[in-house]
Parts: structure tokens; sequence; C-alpha cells
């Protein structure tokens, strides 16, 4: 009898897969690691005032994760693909929940910003497994979490202090350990190319590098030659990867799949989009707590207009685009933006509610219409066979966005806070507490908290409108990458095979021996 009649039975492992409850076991792996990129955020003057942090290391207890979690996504794709995938998420979690432990314990700032990079580690194991699992729902969980994660700690800072922020990582890892252990079977791909380890180097490196330069340049100096030998260097070796890369057989990331317009130009509204994003968030739920005086609780459900506006702009940008066309709806969304962002930089320490909302709503309504066409952009410029690429890209360029614009507006806005304080009757001790974090100097009380206070309204200024400029170019970038149809697929060789994993829609495709 044919086997297309009578196909092979499934193996055991297949047949005891069951698809509801590996699909829940990964979406919260996934809530655990992206709420954890938004929730310290909420938590950020508390730390401030607790380990008497500077505003450049506040940046890097944020950007430490994003960062190394960015870095590391791609080769922690290749040792799930290589060496299984259950194996990678299990170990990502147990990182992922043991640093969160003793994060809960940690007493200054470096230790933080130390544990929060040990976090991105294990965000790095997790995130390729639950994104080649979940595809069909990932962009919705990973949404809802950033703003849960917001809530959750606004919630819990409520009763506890910033170490419990971390006690909620390690609930939601533990329970996604049992789940992983309990429904999740094993699978890796028997004939996946050997780890690229030289290119993982390189992008570490090239990452790391021009990440920190911009973060420490307002205490080194934009021109001083520190920061200029760590820009150069991190901009070199990031040319080193890309001809690495493509000289490889079986790269991470071929650096020819940028030729199709489609792809390139998605990826670069994906990267700008959580550029703008990340860099908000950070600044903004400081200016709530520190400026405003808001609990953080309120800080957290005040951000509440844009995942209002962003939900219903999601839904309607596939149809938007099918009749209008993707270009004009990507431009249309960094616009507004960039609008809001213009908007928001009006801010300042009189500023009421209903200011904030106004540029909200944008903003909202720009990302929601912006990431729908950027993502199929992305996926749609490559061939079934290289999804898994278009999958990853995605994943890769909002990572990478987020963690260089914490570093960028970070960087503005410590620089402009240091440079408009004005400070006076303090002795040069008090002064230059001030002057490190305004959480600092709102401990101080008196003129220096009123000075501080406006020096930030000021640096935010700057720094928002620093980024509206930068979606602004993007826009027109975009618009210009997408004139005209994208002649790159039948200008490029044939798809070359990939470390990236090729995604499915179906949990059991992925996790069935």
């Amino acid at each position: 009898m044919s086997s297309a009649i009578n196909p092979p039975a499934p193996s055991r492992a297949a047949r005891g897969v069951r698809p509801g409850a590996v699909t829940a076991v990964v979406c919260l792996a996934l809530a655990a690691v992206v709420a954890a990129m938004s929730s310290l955020n909420v938590a950020l003057p508390e730390i401030a005032r607790a380990t008497h942090a500077t505003q450049t290391q506040l940046a890097w207890v944020i950007d430490a994760y994003s960062l190394v979690f960015a870095s590391l996504l791609l080769p922690a794709g290749a040792i799930g693909d290589r060496y299984g995938r259950r194996r990678a998420l299990i170990a990502g979690l147990s990182i992922f929940g043991a640093g969160s432990a003793v994060a809960m314990t940690a007493q200054s700032a470096v230790e933080l910003i130390g544990l929060r990079a040990v976090l991105g580690l294990g965000a790095a194991l997790v995130m390729p497994a639950t994104l080649s699992t979940i595809i069909s729902t990932w962009a919705a969980v990973a949404g809802g979490a950033a703003v849960l994660g917001l809530l959750a700690s606004g919630i819990v800072l409520e009763v506890w202090s910033w170490p419990a922020v971390f006690g909620l990582n390690v609930v939601l890892a533990v329970a996604a350990i049992a789940g992983t252990l309990r429904f999740v079977p094993e699978s890796a791909e028997p004939g996946a190319a050997r780890l690229d380890l030289s290119g993982a180097v390189l992008a570490v490196i090239g990452l790391v590098a021009l990440v920190y330069s911009i973060i420490e340049a307002p205490d080194q100096g934009w021109t001083s030659a520190r920061t200029l030998a760590g820009l150069a260097a991190g901009v070199a070796v990031l040319a080193g990867f890309v001809a690495w890369e493509r000289r490889r057989r079986h790269p991470m990331l071929d650096p020819r799949v940028f030729a199709r317009r489609g792809l390139a130009a998605g990826s670069l509204t994906v990267f700008v989009q959580f550029f703008g994003l990340f860099g908000f968030i950070f600044i903004v739920l400081q200016y709530l707590q520190l400026i405003r005086g808001d609990s953080g609780l309120v800080s957290a459900l005040a951000m509440l207009p844009m995942a209002a506006a962003m939900q219903p702009a999601a839904r309607l940008a596939p149809a938007l685009a099918a009749r209008f066309g993707a270009r004009a709806i990507s431009a249309v969304g960094l616009a507004l933006i960039a609008a809001a962002l213009v908007v928001l930089a009006q801010l300042n320490t009189t500023s009421g509610y209903w200011f904030l909302a106004v540029g909200l709503i944008p903003l909202g309504a720009g990302l929601g219409l912006a990431m729908p066409p950027a993502t199929s952009g992305i996926t749609a410029a490559l061939p079934a066979a290289q999804q898994g690429v278009g999958s990853a890209l995605n994943d890769l360029s909002r990572e990478t966005g987020g963690a260089v614009g914490i570093a960028v507006l970070a960087s503005i806005l410590s620089a402009a806070y240091a440079s408009h304080l004005h400070l006076t009757g303090l002795s040069a001790a008090q002064a230059a507490q001030a002057r490190s974090s305004v959480a600092v100097a709102a401990r101080l009380g008196g003129t220096a908290a009123a000075q501080a206070r406006t020096a930030f309204a000021d640096g935010m200024h700057l720094a928002l409108f620093i980024a509206a400029g930068i979606v602004a170019l993007a826009a027109i970038a975009v618009v210009v990458l997408l004139r005209g149809p994208d002649r790159a697929r039948a200008e490029t060789p044939a798809p070359v095979t990939s470390s990236a994993t090729v995604q499915s829609d179906e949990p059991q495709a992925r996790f069935a021996a």
C-alpha cells in the first residue's frame, strides 16, 4: 500500500506532544525575558536612591541586558539548532532565574550591571526557541509582555522595594522550567552547521565596543581619544564581522540578504522604532517619578494610552498596507513616531498628564502602523527556505535597536543634564553628587533639587528631539528604499544556507523527536 495513502505512524515522542501545553510554556518563557527588558525601568529611581547610581550607571543597568541579549541572539539560536532547543531553553531559563535571584541581593549599581548582563545571556538562549515555536503569536505575546512588565513592576513597588522586581523573574523562570520539563520534547537539527565562534566573537566585540563608547561618552568626553577610539574600533570590528560572514559557507547572518530592498527597509524600520521606543521609556519613567513625583504604579499606568493606540493600529496596518502600499504605511507610521517624540520633547517640570497623553497616542499608533509592514517586508523578501533568517533578523533588529537607543539617548540625557545643572551654595562634594544623578540631587532638597529637575527636563528635551530627527530620517530612507519594484531577489544568487533557525507555525514540528 502506498505511503501516501497510509503514511508512517508518528513517533512516540511526536504522539505525546501536547501543542497547547507547549505553546503555553514557551509563551510564558517569552513573556519572562521580554518583560525583563521593560520592567526594571519603573524601578530606576528607587535603584538610584538605594545604590547612589549615576545617570551613566543607570543606563548600564538597563542596557547591559539588552546589549548581551542582542549580541548573543544569533549564536544562541545556532546552539539551540545544533545541541537541542529544549536544552537551550532550560539552560537559558536557569541562567535567567538564577541571575535574577542573585540580583535580589545586589547592593551596588556595579553588581546590578553585571547581573543584568548574566540575565541577557539567559534571555538570548530562551528567545530563539520561543520565536521558532510560536511565530504565529510571538508578536502579540512580546508586545503584551512589555506592557505587563511595566504594570507588574509598578504593583510590586507599591508593596515591596526594587529587589522584588527581580523576584518576578524568578517566579516566571521557575514556572517556565517546570513546564518545559513536563511538556516540551527535545528537538535539534542533525545536519546543523558548526557554530561560527569567530563570527559570534566579532559581533559581540563590535557591539559592546560601540555601545560602551556611547554610554561612557558623557563621562569621558565626546571628543576624547578614548571615546573616538572606541567608536572607531566598534565600527571596524563590525565591518570585519560583515567581511567574515560573506566568506562563510554557513554564516550566522549572510550580509547579502540586505541587497533585497524590502528586507533592508523592514530591518531599518524595526531598528529605528525600538531605538526610539526603548530610549523613550528609559527617559520618561524617570521623568514621571523624579520630576512629576508619580509613584511606580502611576507611572506604569500612565503609559497605557500608548498601548491602547498601538493595538488597533497594528490590526489595521495589514489592510491599509494592502490598499495603499507598505511604503506609504511604513512612512506614515515612522512620521507619527517622529511627530510624537517632538511633542513629548516639550514636556517640562510643570506639564500636566494630558500633555504626555497627547504624545503617547500618536507614538503608539505609529508603532502599530509601522511594525506589521516592516515584518512582512523582511519575510516576503526571502524564500520559504530562509524564513528562519527573516525571523532572526526581525528580532535582531528589535534588540539591537533597543540597545543602541538606550545607549544614545541616555548618553545625550546625561551630558545635557550635567551641562545644564548650575548649582550654587553647595560644597564641591555635594555638587558632584547632584551632577551624577537627578535622583541623588533630589535628596539634597531645596534649590539643588529644583535645578536638577529643570536640568533633567532640558536633557530630555534634547534627547527626544534628536530621536525624532533620527526616526524622520529613517522614514525618508524607507521611502527611497521602497521606491519601485524590488529586483534584488532576481539579482541575488540562490539562497544560501544559514545557521538561523527555520521557523514553523506548529509547536510540535519544532519540538518533536
